[in-house]
């Protein structure tokens, strides 16, 4: 009877052990699959969500709204009424309000979306949008979309020639 219960008491720390031994590895599974989530797919995941984009270098440049679109490389957020902002992902410096659910990752279409197709259907357009940079905003309406850089001309003065770098974008906002 005593190696019974002996026998008994090994079985239970063996069993025991294993019960740690996988708590370890679901854990450290847990921290693997979280280490390959992007933003972008937190971002997909909260569409309809209210969120607040820090989009500024130094001094706060915010802009809040609920999430309408979000690719690999853009956000799209509607900020009151029928004005919506196209947010370059790089130039977003925190999120506030998003939630912990993750989208799958994009599919091959919607990664080839890249922030020059979302500019050029602006353009197509001819809506009058601001442009915040790092040195201010620029009011008026998207002409050209290039490689590297999007041309508008002012509302005021009115017909400047303006040459934004897509680098330098923060926020194209709706007028």
């Amino acid at each position: 009877m005593r190696w019974e219960l002996l026998f008994a008491d090994l079985e239970a720390q063996l069993a025991a052990g294993a019960q740690a031994e996988q708590r370890w590895q679901v854990a450290e599974l847990t921290r693997a699959e979280r280490a390959g989530v992007h933003l972008a797919d937190r971002l997909r995941a909260a569409v309809g969500v209210r969120v607040q984009l820090d989009v500024g270098d130094g001094e706060p440049d915010r802009l809040e709204g609920a999430l309408l679109d979000a690719t690999p490389t853009w956000v799209l957020l509607d900020v009151g009424g029928a004005r919506r902002a196209l947010v370059p992902l790089d130039a977003v410096r925190t999120v506030t309000g998003l939630p912990v659910q993750v989208a799958p990752p994009a599919g091959a279409a919607e990664r080839r979306l890249g922030l020059g197709h979302a500019l050029r259907a602006l353009a197509r357009d001819r809506v009058t949008v601001a442009v915040r940079t790092g040195a201010g905003e620029v009011v008026g309406r998207l002409e050209r979309v290039g490689a590297d850089h999007v041309d508008l001309t002012t509302v005021a003065p009115a017909g400047r020639w303006v040459a934004v770098p897509l680098a330098a974008l923060r926020a194209v906002v709706s007028r």
